[in-house]
């Protein structure tokens, strides 16, 4: 009963009417027609539907077993999106998946950031994870040698962010990970990660808004600052980061 009603819950928050309208609008600046997107923690797959319906062709990944069957039902039947049931990380292998039940978007490969998250964020106190299976692991580096390197990723697995961006080797043109308030230094080590790979500019959405934080695009420091200082008051939301300029082919600023 307690997967059932986390399961619903996801459902009726993430597929309510108009919540695909707002999420094209958002996303139309970053993919268009023949784009190739990445959605690492797709869940019930909306916003996989919201690339696909910009006219991109959609690698889906979702790791939770009973979430995935659902992510299949929902969208896997769209031409444009293919699912696959694999966690996102720094190498390829099996890790453990920490599952709640009650709240399956907040799963995690990361049991530090959940020991963490519970004693620092008030959003998370009452927050079980009563489950632990293991989960087949892939990288961001391996679906680029399949599918080809994205125009845009979409990255929320809860606090395993900077496994994710380990794992990458090449700069995106643009993505976007979740933070969190109470563990902010798993969102600057992703700005760190970014850095290595190229030189990006970044822009903030607060919680599971529409709009951009800032006017103009920021620096990595400016929002390290930000979050340092309390991150506007969010309890989460997501950094978007867009590529300004690479490496030659072949390298990155750590000599990759």
């Amino acid at each position: 009963m307690r997967e059932w009603m986390g399961l619903i819950r996801s459902f009726v928050v993430y597929w309510r009417p108009g919540r695909q309208r707002s999420l094209r609008r958002l996303y139309s600046t970053w993919v268009g027609e023949g784009d190739l997107v990445f959605d690492v923690g797709a869940h019930l797959g909306d916003r996989s539907h919201a690339f696909a319906g910009l006219g991109a062709r959609v690698i889906a990944l979702e790791p939770q077993p009973r979430v995935a069957r659902w992510l299949r039902y929902l969208v896997g039947r769209n031409e444009k999106i293919t699912v696959r049931t694999e966690a996102v990380g720094a190498v390829p292998g099996t890790e453990r998946l920490s599952i709640s039940s009650r709240s399956p978007t907040l799963s995690t490969l990361s049991t530090s950031w959940r020991e963490k998250i519970v004693a620092t964020n008030a959003t998370f106190e009452s927050v079980e994870w009563e489950g632990v299976i293991d989960v087949a692991v892939v990288t961001l580096d391996e679906l680029i040698e399949t599918y080809g390197r994205p125009d845009f990723c979409k990255i929320d697995v809860e606090g395993y962010e900077p496994e994710v961006l380990t794992g990458l080797s090449y700069p995106i043109a643009a993505l976007s990970f979740e933070f969190v308030s109470g563990d902010h230094a798993r969102a600057t080590a992703c700005l760190a990660r970014l850095q290595v790979l190229g030189s990006y500019e970044f822009n903030v959405i607060c919680g599971e808004g529409r709009e951009l934080e800032f006017v103009t695009w920021r620096t990595p420091d400016d929002i390290r600052r930000w979050m340092r200082t309390g991150a506007g008051g969010a309890s989460s939301g997501d950094v978007y980061a867009r590529l300004l300029s690479a490496p030659p082919l072949g390298e990155t600023s750590d000599g990759g």
